[in-house]
């Protein structure tokens, strides 16, 4: 990574910390664990894109970047410890002519998933929800990989559709299942087309990811 030039920017910096941590924006005081930065990189790229704001505590106060080693660490993780490799774009602002803070910019992800390497070897996709990084449920990831080749919406699945419009409220597979009296499999088909196709989403709720009409 190239040097980082930081231009003053104090107005645009508390205007980030004053919209605080969301389902775009995360606060970095320090960044030492590749692997963990990962996380957040497959969270926002999952969802849309996001930034970190490295150099602002949680609670944010602004104390500045400590260590000129955190940008490498944040590159590090997309390129070694994210599957697809992600790109990341640096700017870095100065906050009261002292305060340095670097904005890492996360694209939303043109290929779904994008995985995190985990430290037991494994691989597992997140996604950003609120001020939290989420591992997504096994049926994103398989309506993900379907995005894009062509799905044939057959009357069981319009069935399924159906379903959803008419409980008025977040559902999940069981709920389907038990609803049409079809089996848990078919149910997870179902979902899963209607969310690759667009016709469904997941909404995260009371801890669980649930299904609604998109």
């Amino acid at each position: 990574m190239k040097d980082i030039k930081a231009v003053r920017g104090s107005d645009l910096v508390r205007a980030m910390v004053a919209e605080g941590e969301h389902e775009h924006q995360d606060f970095k005081f320090a960044i030492s664990d590749a692997r963990k930065i990962a996380r957040s990189i497959s969270a926002f790229a999952n969802n849309g894109g996001g930034r970190l704001l490295i150099g602002v505590k949680d609670n944010g106060v602004i104390a500045g970047v400590r260590n000129e080693e955190d940008a490498y660490v944040v590159e590090l993780a997309a390129s070694r410890y994210c599957r697809p490799e992600q790109s990341v774009q640096f700017r870095a602002y100065k906050v009261d002519g002292t305060a340095i803070v670097i904005v890492a910019d996360i694209a939303a992800s043109t290929a779904r998933p994008v995985l995190a390497g985990e430290p037991d070897g494994s691989w597992r996709a997140y996604y950003r929800v609120a001020d939290e990084n989420i591992a997504a449920h096994p049926l994103m990831l398989r309506a993900w990989r379907m995005a894009g080749v062509p799905t044939n919406i057959d009357s069981d699945t319009a069935r399924v559709l159906a379903y959803i419009e008419a409980c008025g409220k977040p559902v999940d597979t069981r709920d389907i299942a038990l609803g049409l009296h079809i089996s848990h499999a078919s149910a997870e088909s179902a979902v899963a087309s209607l969310a690759a196709t667009g016709l469904a989403a997941f909404i995260y709720r009371d801890g669980s990811f649930r299904i609604v009409p998109a």
